[in-house]
């Protein structure tokens, strides 16, 4: 009987970073398809309209069509999508923008099973890598997750694009990515334990831990660069950690405690914080419930509130509290990805550990 399963990891085929690399975009369409059609939100595309269509007039590809009035990653959005893209016989997706766009354009190559092309115009997500999608209502309560069969066939990101964002872009990013460091090993362990047909590659853990250093290391810097207008090699250190590095070996899995705390917490009236904010406590509080060392803790919350990431309940926003256990039981649900803990967690051990981490950011003043 083997130890467990196949180790596995989904990666796309192609990553390109730098400033400028958007030009290169025709180039990279032309090799997988003719008819490129593009998603993206409305501010996303104003931003890179003319850099995507000039390269992809420049390489013969032009684009067969667009939508760009994405404000959510939905079913009813990604079943609109697909019926245009249909229509128009489009034979590539590219999404462009953040991980709303970016989510919505990979469910709609899933459904139709045509390669996508993924083009940040910021830094809040990692999406752009990941084999999955997240779905959310209209008003955006997290629905689902949907796992993908493939990872994006490209990730352009042009770091003249995603610098230029807000700063607040870059810390939502660091936030989220901030997880891998502590996700992945507890997802790691807990297949390991369950003999699971699917297990982590070392591969990836040591990737998502270097991820993790490199925010502990650059991540102040790269918030002060983006906000004089620099782009420095902590900036391009950063950017490498949230858009490759973190989603590094997550394709298929690999999320735990952070992220569910992250869905139960969505659906608190109130809530104001975005996802890789709300994944940063949710950071925390697994640290808690994982009875980490003090010290090791508080270095985490110390660059998470020089970062200005939340570190208590009342800075994610004017939260109705009594909502806090269903959200601790919407959290616990067994087929989110609290079950990828390495031990049993239950709503009243959530918020505990939610307790434990606001006394320490009290502590901390």
């Amino acid at each position: 009987m083997p130890e467990g399963g196949a180790r596995k990891v989904i990666l796309p085929a192609r990553y390109v970073q730098g400033q400028g690399v958007l030009g290169q975009l025709g180039v990279y369409v032309r090799q997988h398809g003719s008819k490129p059609f593009a998603v993206s939100g409305r501010t996303s595309w104003s931003r890179v309209k003319a850099r995507v269509q000039a390269s992809l007039l420049q390489a013969g590809v032009p684009l067969a069509g667009h939508d760009d009035t994405v404000t959510e990653c939905t079913h009813l959005k990604i079943n609109e999508v697909v019926a245009r893209v249909e229509a128009l016989e489009a034979d590539i997706v590219i999404g462009c923008g953040g991980g709303k766009a970016v989510d919505t354009a990979k469910a709609v190559s899933e459904k139709l099973q045509l390669p996508v092309i993924t083009v940040p115009t910021q830094c809040a997500t990692n999406a752009d890598q990941m084999a999955d999608a997240v779905v959310f209502s209209e008003d955006h309560r997290f629905i689902e997750d949907i796992y993908l069969s493939q990872a994006p066939v490209l990730v352009l990101v042009d770091t003249e694009v995603v610098a230029r964002a807000p700063p607040v872009f870059l810390v939502q990013g660091m936030g989220d990515a901030l997880a891998c460091g502590f996700e992945k090993p507890a997802y790691a362990e807990t297949m390991r334990a369950k003999k699971s047909q699917e297990q982590a590659t070392n591969a990836a853990l040591e990737v998502n831990l270097r991820c993790f250093q490199t925010l502990m290391s650059y991540g102040i810097q790269a918030k002060k660069d983006v906000e004089a207008g620099r782009i420095t090699d902590a900036v391009e250190s950063v950017v490498e950690a949230i858009k490759l590095q973190s989603g590094f070996g997550f394709g298929g899995g690999g999320c735990a405690a952070a992220h569910a705390v992250h869905n139960g917490l969505t659906i608190m009236p109130g809530i104001a914080r975005k996802h890789g904010e709300i994944v940063a406590y949710g950071t925390l509080v697994q640290m808690a419930l994982e009875k980490r060392p003090m010290g090791e803790v508080e270095r985490v919350m110390r660059w998470c509130r020089e970062l200005g990431l939340p570190i208590r309940l009342e800075d994610l926003g004017t939260l109705d509290m009594s909502h806090l256990q269903k959200a601790a039981e919407k959290a616990c649900d067994p087929n989110d990805s609290m079950a990828n803990m390495p031990f049993p967690v239950t709503p009243n051990m959530v918020t505990q550990a939610m307790r434990e981490v606001d006394l320490l950011a009290t502590k901390l003043g």
